[in-house]
């Protein structure tokens, strides 16, 4: 239980109220039970530093105001919107047997035990608090869940977690679920298609290589038929013979 050291205050005008914060102080009222509301103050260090605690405003607190001790639990905190400093807090006075209704934040503990995580698979948190009814003097500071063995697509339910007596949550007539276990989702990325400009480049060369077969045969196909044939001029040669034998014998 965490303790502060407060003191009785008189302020009874704003002035005073920014006075006190101006000096390092931070107002705050107790109210609650039979007893009237009490003003105090205390230390903007003590108070910041139990703000930075976790689950402030489920913890009680014991204050101690000239030499008295109150237990009361934090119910509201006030911050100023430049400096984000505490600039009042409310409490609750704690009264035996009084009910009182909290959120009280869930921890999740052993995680490297818990053989469904181990293979890849995921705490997927459902309800990071969760609201019960309880007395003013038995108020819980956290509820705790065992992950140890745990496996994929296990349900972890509200009638799993140990609470204390006469502690009941305020959602009632059904078993909630708290968190699951669930199996590892993995992405695959698609293949990247091919680059238009390596294809069109692929394309080119492979005309080009077609094209230029084509000017080779063809530059082969003309040199052949190019070529002068001896038997071919031989035969141009008797012709003309022929031709002319006639004009002779006339």
């Amino acid at each position: 239980m965490n303790s502060l050291e407060a003191s009785i205050r008189n302020t009874n005008s704003k002035g005073e109220v920014n006075s006190l914060r101006q000096n390092g102080g931070v107002p705050a009222i107790i109210y609650g039970g039979t007893e009237k509301s009490q003003k105090i103050s205390l230390s903007k260090k003590q108070v910041k530093y139990l703000i930075d605690q976790e689950n402030f405003l489920s913890n009680i607190i014991s204050l101690s105001i000239d030499g008295q001790s109150v237990k009361v639990l934090p119910k509201e905190v006030s911050f100023d919107t430049l400096s984000d400093d505490p600039i009042h807090v409310d409490f609750l006075r704690i009264v035996k047997g009084a009910k009182i209704i909290i959120e009280i934040p869930v921890k999740f503990i052993n995680n490297e035990k818990s053989p469904g995580l181990k293979r890849g698979g995921v705490l997927n948190i459902v309800r990071r608090k969760i609201e019960l009814k309880c007395a003013s003097e038995n108020v819980p500071s956290e509820l705790v869940v065992d992950l140890d063995g745990l496996e994929i697509g296990t349900s972890i339910k509200i009638s799993s977690i140990t609470l204390p007596e006469n502690v009941k949550p305020t959602i009632q007539g059904r078993d909630f679920v708290v968190a699951t276990v669930a199996a590892p989702t993995v992405f695959k990325e698609p293949e990247k298609p091919a680059e238009e400009g390596a294809e069109g480049a692929e394309g080119a060369e492979s005309a080009e290589g077609i094209e230029g077969d084509e000017g080779v045969n063809a530059e082969a196909a003309t040199k052949d038929g190019g070529e002068k044939s001896p038997e071919g001029e031989k035969g141009k040669e008797e012709q003309k013979k022929d031709q002319k034998a006639p004009a002779e014998k006339k």
